[in-house]
């Protein structure tokens, strides 16, 4: 089934593609230069560090709902072993097998693909067995460390967790900004809080994933009106799921990735972060959030950290 006419409307109304040149790689990650960097570093106030990220282990995000992504198996390899002889400095070593997009993460530009295509127009064969992603994998990433905005849709709504068919509009995030006293502005990397991931936390996996409130298929234009450099959120598919458009599956994946050029993760706990903001009265803060340097991947595990 093709996609719709609707789609391809919005897509040409947010493209990127040839913005930053035909060999572009990194997308709305060029919006963060050093002068917004610097701009950045004037929200830290107080010095209090935030952390974003679920724990990485055994009974974590994954259920088998999606297939090969799995939750980190962890194996010690050497414990306590004396490798330069009996008396001396004893080491221990572990190595893990995970889904790189088992936890909270970022999905690189290569994530998705739509009519044979990736971002800036290259053919979604690119992606192969061995290789990975020969363009735009995650490692091409620049450092990405910007003004956070922390977009508190549900505490705006007075509610801790949206409802499970509730799709984030533009109207949504103009209310949570006006709620927060913040401004989006360019290379900013927004962070949208539903409160989804209450669920995941009280030990409900299966509800955490379906049904969740997420992004509507409108948003992409709010945020390409904005020069958002990336989106984060705290839920499993990122996007309302089931869609809100019958049979119209991740349509937001394939604005945000391939015709904006744009990161998103998901799976971040932001549920600290709205307490902190709420209690400081202040929605802007420095986010790193530096993906691992996975060559040719198409997503990577990340542990962001908000500083107020």
């Amino acid at each position: 089934m093709s996609l719709p006419a609707a789609f391809h409307d919005i897509a040409k109304r947010v493209n990127n593609w040839g913005r930053w040149g035909g060999d572009d790689e990194t997308g709305t990650l060029n919006l963060i230069d050093d002068e917004v960097v610097k701009n950045a570093v004037a929200a830290v106030r107080s010095g209090v560090r935030v952390p974003l990220a679920v724990p990485l282990r055994q009974g974590g995000v994954q259920t088998g709902v999606i297939p090969g992504r799995i939750d980190p198996l962890h194996t010690m390899v050497q414990i306590n072993r004396e490798l330069f002889g009996p008396g001396t400095v004893a080491t221990s070593d572990d190595t893990v097998t995970m889904g790189l997009q088992c936890a909270t993460h970022w999905d690189a530009l290569t994530h998705a693909s739509h009519s044979g295509r990736l971002y800036n127009g290259r053919p979604a064969d690119t992606v192969t067995p061995h290789e990975g992603a020969r363009f735009s994998g995650i490692d091409k990433a620049p450092p990405v460390v910007s003004r956070g905005v922390l977009l508190d849709v549900a505490r705006a709504k007075g509610l801790d967790r949206l409802p499970g068919d509730h799709a984030v509009t533009p109207e949504d995030l103009d209310e949570a900004a006006e709620y927060g006293g913040v401004t989006v502005r360019g290379g900013d990397i927004v962070l949208v809080r539903t409160g989804q991931i209450r669920l995941l936390l009280d030990g409900d996996r299966h509800g955490y994933g379906y049904p969740s409130p997420g992004l509507s298929v409108r948003t992409p234009e709010w945020f390409h009106a904005r020069d958002v450099a990336a989106v984060a959120n705290d839920t499993l598919a990122f996007e309302i799921f089931p869609p809100e458009i019958e049979d119209l599956w991740l349509p937001v994946h394939a604005l945000h990735l391939v015709e904006m050029g744009m990161l998103q993760g998901q799976n971040w706990n932001l549920e600290k972060l709205s307490t902190a903001c709420a209690q400081a009265r202040r929605y802007a803060f420095l986010l790193s959030a530096m993906p691992e340097p996975f060559v040719g991947a198409t997503g990577t595990p990340v542990a962001p950290v908000a500083v107020l």
